[in-house]
């Protein structure tokens, strides 16, 4: 009868230490789980200031080389044709 009064102590501190484990890892999981939004969303506003900012230096660009100090005259034309194209693309749909 003792070895069963043993094994029945035995399992339940066993038990007590596995639901403290869960809880342990369930709160740690989701500090994990709002550490990673929290970075996932400081990453996106990154990636968008990156795309405002590369934005700004193409405009930049052009605005020099139209400006005639700059010698990437090149690229801008380039710039320009592609831009034509996509207003010419947007036209063309207008008229559809």
């Amino acid at each position: 009868m003792s070895n069963t009064i043993e094994a029945i102590h035995l399992l339940e501190d066993k038990l007590e230490s596995l639901i403290s484990n869960y809880e342990f890892l369930k709160n740690e999981n989701e500090i994990l789980l709002h550490s990673t939004t929290k970075l996932q969303h400081q990453l996106l506003e990154r990636e968008q200031l990156l795309v405002e900012q590369k934005r700004q230096y193409d405009l930049l660009k052009i605005a020099k080389t139209i400006d005639g100090s700059s010698t990437n005259t090149r690229d801008t034309k380039l710039k320009i044709n592609t831009l034509i194209r996509e207003i010419d693309k947007c036209i063309i749909q207008l008229h559809e």
